[in-house]
């Protein structure tokens, strides 16, 4: 099998899974930059390519590949390289792995996508389903790529239906070892929300994340779910675990600060990101756990916990002293 983005946080964490699976004879890492040999694990073969490269087909021949997992991915674009790359990356890049699965007659391919593909909407259920419309967000790269290669993914089910694929839209991801845009927000001396938006927030920690994956590839199961612990947390509950001032304010002004502190260079985020916050898609796991046959070991509220616990044993704790 071999594993894209493999260098990355979620595809480091399945190669220390895969290394432990039982009769896996094969595993081939791959990513756009070469492996630090401290990090290299025995009996996995890395190689240096890039998704967007010609050579993926040639490389799944070689080494007899019959399953992919595709983490390749840019989460959080640096603003200096522009949406074109992530583009071309997110959404190209994926086009050239399907299209080499095809070729090289891989039988399965299973996605990290996201809760993010719903986008962030006013209108959003208060719980989101796996057949609830995928409407991403034209103001964050991430949300709209994701979009798209849904979309895609969907029209290769159609046109390569001998390519199973397993698409897991997964939730917020906590760790002992995360640090993103997400939890950037949790350190903060106070909470921010916008007046009037509780922002729940559904977690999956990141062993989750990989024994799903490990789940997909013992049993070939097939289709599209949402992958989140059970439950969901609101700021408000966020604030009162962390011991944190919660700040509600109004959307308006919210908006207004954002705006100039873009202009000014103060901020990447711009007023888009008012949406980021109190529009956030809450997903459903019951699909998860009654089709697909997996159920996540922490629940939201215990991912979350875990997280703060973990924090705080590294000297640098979340919660307030």
């Amino acid at each position: 099998m071999l594993v894209t983005g493999a260098d990355g946080f979620l595809g480091r964490g399945l190669l220390h899974a895969l290394a432990q699976e039982p009769g896996l004879e094969c595993i081939v890492a791959t990513d756009v930059r070469d492996v630090p040999q401290e990090r290299r694990l025995p009996n996995v073969t890395y190689l240096r390519q890039d998704v967007r490269d010609a050579g993926v087909a040639d490389s799944l021949r070689a080494h007899r590949i019959d399953s992919v997992v595709h983490l390749a991915s840019i989460v959080t674009p640096d603003p200096r390289m522009g949406r074109e790359l992530a583009h071309a990356v997110d959404v190209l890049g994926t086009r050239n792995v399907l299209e080499a699965c095809v070729a090289a007659g891989v039988q399965q391919v299973v996605v990290s996508s996201s809760g993010a593909a719903y986008g962030y909407h006013a209108d959003n259920p208060p719980w989101l389903r796996e057949s609830d419309a995928l409407r991403g967000n034209e103001a964050f790269a991430y949300a709209h790529h994701k979009r798209l290669v849904e979309e895609m993914l969907a029209g290769y089910r159609r046109t390569a239906p001998q390519l199973a694929q397993t698409v897991l839209r997964i939730g917020t991801i906590l760790g002992e070892r995360v640090d993103n845009q997400i939890t950037a927000l949790f350190e903060k001396p106070r909470l921010l929300a916008v007046r009037g938006s509780d922002s729940p927030f559904v977690f999956i920690w990141d062993e989750d994340v990989a024994g799903a994956m490990l789940h997909a590839l013992r049993t070939r199961a097939a289709g599209c779910f949402n992958l989140a612990g059970d439950g969901a947390l609101t700021l408000p509950e966020i604030a009162a675990r962390l011991g944190k001032p919660l700040l509600a304010l109004p959307a308006g002004l919210l908006r207004a600060g954002l705006a100039v502190g873009k202009a000014l260079r103060l901020t990447r985020y711009g007023p888009e990101q008012l949406d980021f916050l109190r529009y956030r898609p809450v997903l459903l796991n019951t699909a998860l756990k009654q089709e697909f046959g997996y159920v996540p070991a922490k629940t939201s509220a215990q991912a979350f916990d875990a997280f703060i616990a973990a924090r705080a044993a590294q000297g640098r704790p979340v919660r307030a002293a």
